[in-house]
């Protein structure tokens, strides 16, 4: 991205993609942008987000497709899971790249050693620096678990 915002970015591509005749890529883009448009009209009054807050808002769908691709696998409807999933592909382009499990593992452990947490009932905290960290390049259940594991060894 040049000096583009990402929502601008996300608005060429959804043009693209309409002159491309991509169903799936257009549909989505579609309804992502019009998610971050609720979002800057949601409150008291209208604003224009940040691409800090349009990825938030990009990850939010995200995870929504990862949801529904694994409720639908698992009720036994493989065609559903497939666009779901077809659909979070074309999402995750517009993400930062997912943090790696050893990636994690060491964010969790300075998070850790920063707060001098020695059990459980510290999780929040760790959780809080940690999540800081980690910024949208990894799942809140993966942090969590990543914590919860690495307290509990200690």
């Amino acid at each position: 991205m040049t000096d583009q915002s990402l929502k601008a970015t996300v608005q060429s591509d959804l043009t693209d993609a309409i002159r491309q005749r991509d169903q799936v890529r257009s549909g989505t883009l579609r309804l992502a942008l019009t998610s971050i448009t609720n979002e800057e009209v949601s409150g008291t009054e209208a604003r224009e987000l940040s691409d800090d807050e349009v990825l938030k808002v990009l990850a939010k769908e995200a995870k929504k497709r990862k949801e529904a691709a694994t409720a639908y696998a698992g009720a036994g409807r493989p065609e559903l899971a497939a666009k779901e999933e077809a659909e979070l592909a074309v999402l995750e382009a517009y993400l930062p790249a997912q943090l790696s499990d050893d990636e994690l593992t060491t964010i969790v452990a300075a998070a850790i050693e920063q707060t001098g947490a020695t059990g459980m009932p510290q999780l929040g905290q760790v959780m809080k620096v940690a999540q800081g960290v980690v910024a949208g390049r990894a799942d809140g259940g993966r942090v969590a678990a990543a914590v919860k594991a690495a307290l509990t060894q200690g």
